[in-house]
């Protein structure tokens, strides 16, 4: 008889900057302390369901299970469930244990629906079993029970990430929870059913058998013949008495009635010693900077992308919640201003100052499509003073406007996209603060928030402006609501209205190509940016900063500046903390503790080719990323902090390495939430994933114009993935402005600008291939396609 499984471990590679590169899986590791004395035939690869489902890539961990445990149990027969009249029907016990069975939904970078899994209440008063991979990784959760009430996650009660176990709390009472069985009361060849939902089918059930008990990698697990799919992941596995005897988790790839569940002892062990979590302390993804913001009444203010968003009703009359910046109070006179974007025009959001924290202050907002001046004294409506409610016009709805308020000595005035609509002599409140607010649980989004002696205006400068309108000549306003102009037209005849609707589709062709044409500017303005970034010797680059014009290539709206200074934010707030003879090892030691433990950095297992993990303000916002970006991150601060640090382009898996004074030099894998690695551990990884024994070359440091060449290799490979030849164009226009000799980067532009129809941009790359006459180019075909396009242009 088999005792144990020779288990090992698969990866698949991937092409990163021309180079073969390979990476673990990081869903499940399992590894064999010995082999067996004969190794059976039979092959079983085996994934965690919902994560390794979640990243493009076929990573598995392959089981060699012992013949005879596989197949043996197979053949149990019915003798063994030890049938009763006390024992009810299959039918019976699902209608009692189903509205037990909560569907588990996680949020993705995006804000849309990245997950969708399977948990069970365990107490009346909201605790609820599921597995961890299943919650995601700081992301907003929610329970929706099978009477069709859902609830967001308030805490994340308890984790055994070794065993991918998780419980989790909603704020609901009276629920039915199942009974927890002790694990060894179940025998091989009993009859089990699971219940989850899978592919999004909710709470379907399925019966099958135990085939055995195995250990992998330390975990007891309980090995069944039973189908599981994506989606019954941390649903639970019952007997016919409809206790829980374990939570469904591993999957087969190669036989479909094969699957493997966590004991539930191990839910046991959670309760007793559990390590709770708020939520708010568990979301990192766009989690506010707490030092630079206070939010007052309730409401979900996330920040990421250049953005700053609210949903959720605040807790107060009118459901009021307002975001407040920190620091120091402004002081009169100063000026105030954001852009802000409703979603729905019969809500209100905008700004609030003078605000003393708690219920006092002036707000100055769209509200059911008018501009509003308030002034609030209290809690109540009693103590509100609407002292402006007017209609104005050069309000654009649905759609960003900027407002600004100036607050002076004897009044303030306010502005929506730089045209002067309240002026007021109120003088009630002074001395507050500044920051944004949103009504009734109105969605709103919120930019460019800032507040001094003066803000930005809305309106380019006058120069800026006359070179547009120059450029756009012909355009102009037309007032619908003129009379004479209505009258005119009127009587131009039958055919004016025809004429009026042609008119408009030209100017909305129009209004596209300017959109076309702004977005066209902003990436020759990105470009040029980034090529005068690194115009200087590799050591003098700024390689933060050019980290975000390689953002900044996809986001109009990223403000440098602005992520610049939340980096400055958080070195400070490391500095702050450290002892005045900190050495290098106690500077890292608490950038780890502040990056890691505290603000909850990690890699982005589950969402690993999301295009945000390559955007460095959006991983600083997010805390996740992939290797690279967030080991700029890394690196940047470290720097700042005085400690020198080196990138390394490890195969697959990009790393930093340290050198402490004593000679010694470890690996530190951000990734990983800063695990240091020996050479020795190095050598293991690029065995197991390549088959190649390490040398120097694979620990060489890379230089900054390397890492950011690699970071722009991640987006043209998800871009190439994704068929998205616009996106190519954009990431091959920056690999050149990077790398101007470089002849893949001209060969696979000439072919991107081929297929998109720019035929300038071809045939000035097709030119260049011709002239410098690169090795490994297929120059005939070069020839062959800038005939084509001589051709086509005469």
């Amino acid at each position: 008889m088999w005792e144990g499984a020779l288990l090992s471990e698969c990866t698949s590679c991937f092409l990163e900057a021309g180079e073969r590169m390979s990476e673990p899986c990081h869903v499940l590791r399992m590894a064999s302390s010995r082999l067996v004395s004969k190794v059976p035939k039979e092959c079983t690869k085996a994934v965690v369901v919902g994560r390794s489902l979640s990243r493009n890539r076929i990573c598995v961990t392959t089981i060699f299970l012992a013949a005879f445990s596989f197949f043996g149990v197979m053949a149990a027969t019915d003798a063994a469930d030890q049938p009763t009249e006390d024992i009810p029907s299959v039918e019976e016990l699902v209608a009692t244990v189903r509205p037990s069975v909560v569907t588990i939904r996680h949020v993705g970078r995006g804000g849309n629906d990245a997950g969708l899994g399977t948990g069970f209440i365990i107490s009346a008063d909201g605790l609820i079993a599921t597995n961890l991979h299943v919650i995601g990784e700081a992301r907003p959760i929610s329970v929706e029970l099978a009477d069709g009430r859902s609830f967001d996650v308030t805490e994340i009660y308890a984790t055994d990430r070794n065993a991918d176990v998780a419980v989790i709390r909603i704020d609901a009472e009276g629920l039915q929870p199942l009974v927890l069985a002790v694990s060894s009361s179940l025998r091989d060849g009993q009859e089990v059913i699971a219940i989850g939902n899978p592919h999004g089918l909710e709470r379907s059930v399925v019966v099958g058998r135990v085939s055995g008990r195995r250990s992998i990698d330390g975990i007891e697990m309980i090995q069944l013949a039973i189908p599981i799919e994506s989606g019954n992941s941390g649903g639970p596995l019952l007997d016919r008495s409809g206790e829980v005897h374990g939570i469904l988790t591993l999957k087969s790839q190669v036989t479909r009635n094969l699957g493997f569940a966590v004991v539930a002892d191990r839910v046991d062990k959670l309760l007793e010693n559990p390590n709770p979590v708020l939520l708010d302390r568990w979301l990192t993804i766009g989690q506010l900077d707490s030092t630079e913001w206070l939010t007052v009444g309730g409401g979900l203010w996330r920040q990421r992308a250049g953005r700053i968003t609210v949903t959720g009703k605040g807790k107060g009359f009118g459901g009021r919640s307002l975001c407040l910046a920190k620091g120091s109070l402004p002081s009169v006179p100063y000026e105030v201003g954001v852009q802000v974007k409703l979603d729905n025009e019969s809500g209100a959001a905008g700004l609030v100052f003078e605000a003393d924290g708690e219920d006092k202050h002036y707000g100055f907002y769209p509200s059911n499509g008018k501009l509003r001046f308030t002034r609030f004294d209290g809690p109540t409506v009693f103590t509100w003073n609407v002292i402006e409610d007017i209609d104005v016009p050069e309000y654009r709805e649905d759609d960003w406007n900027h407002l600004r308020v100036r607050v002076e000595k004897d009044g303030i005035r306010c502005y929506v996209n730089d045209h002067e609509v309240v002026v007021s002599s109120d003088q009630n409140l002074r001395g507050g603060r500044p920051g944004i607010v949103s009504f009734r649980g109105t969605e709103a989004a919120f930019r460019r928030f800032s507040f001094g002696d003066e803000v930005p205006r809305f309106r380019p400068e006058d120069a800026v402006w006359a070179q547009i309108e120059k450029t756009t000549a012909g355009f102009q306003e037309i007032d619908p609501s003129n009379t004479k102009l209505v009258e005119l037209l009127a009587g131009a005849g039958s055919t004016a209205v025809a004429a009026l609707e042609l008119k408009a589709d030209s100017l909305s062709r129009q209004s596209d190509q300017l959109r076309v044409l702004a977005a066209e500017v902003h990436h020759h303005q990105t470009v040029e940016q980034l090529s005068n970034e690194v115009s200087v010797n590799d050591e003098k680059i700024d390689l933060f900063r050019a980290a975000l014009r390689i953002a900044s290539l996809d986001n109009q709206e990223l403000d440098c500046e602005a992520s610049l200074a939340d980096l400055r934010r958080l070195s400070a707030s490391i500095k702050a903390r450290l002892p005045v003879d900190a050495n290098d090892a106690d500077r890292l030691g608490m950038l780890d503790q502040v990056l890691f433990s505290e603000l909850g950095f990690h890699g982005s297992h589950g969402d690993y080719y999301n295009r945000s993990n390559s955007y460095v303000n959006e991983v600083l916002d997010d805390r996740e990323g992939i290797p690279i970006t967030l080991a700029v991150v890394y690196m940047e601060l470290a720097k700042s902090l005085g400690v020198e640090i080196h990138g390394i382009g490890f195969p697959g898996h990009f790393l930093v390495r340290f050198d402490a004074t004593d000679g010694d030099s470890e690996w530190i894998d951000v990734f990983e939430r800063g695990k240091r690695l020996t050479r020795e551990n190095l050598a293991e990884r690029l065995l197991e994933q390549t088959g190649e024994s390490l040398n120097d070359s694979h620990l060489e440091t890379s230089t900054t114009r390397e890492i950011l060449s690699r970071m722009l290799n991640n987006l043209l490979t998800i871009a190439i993935q994704e068929k998205d030849a616009q996106s190519m164009l954009r990431y091959l226009d920056a690999m050149l402005a990077l790398r101007p000799d470089s002849a893949r980067g001209h060969f696979l532009r000439m072919l991107t600008a081929r297929q998109l129809n720019e035929s300038e941009i071809a045939k000035r790359d097709a030119r260049w291939l011709l002239i410098q006459q690169p090795s490994g180019i297929d120059l005939a075909m070069v020839k062959r396609l800038l005939q084509s396009l001589e051709a086509d242009s005469d």
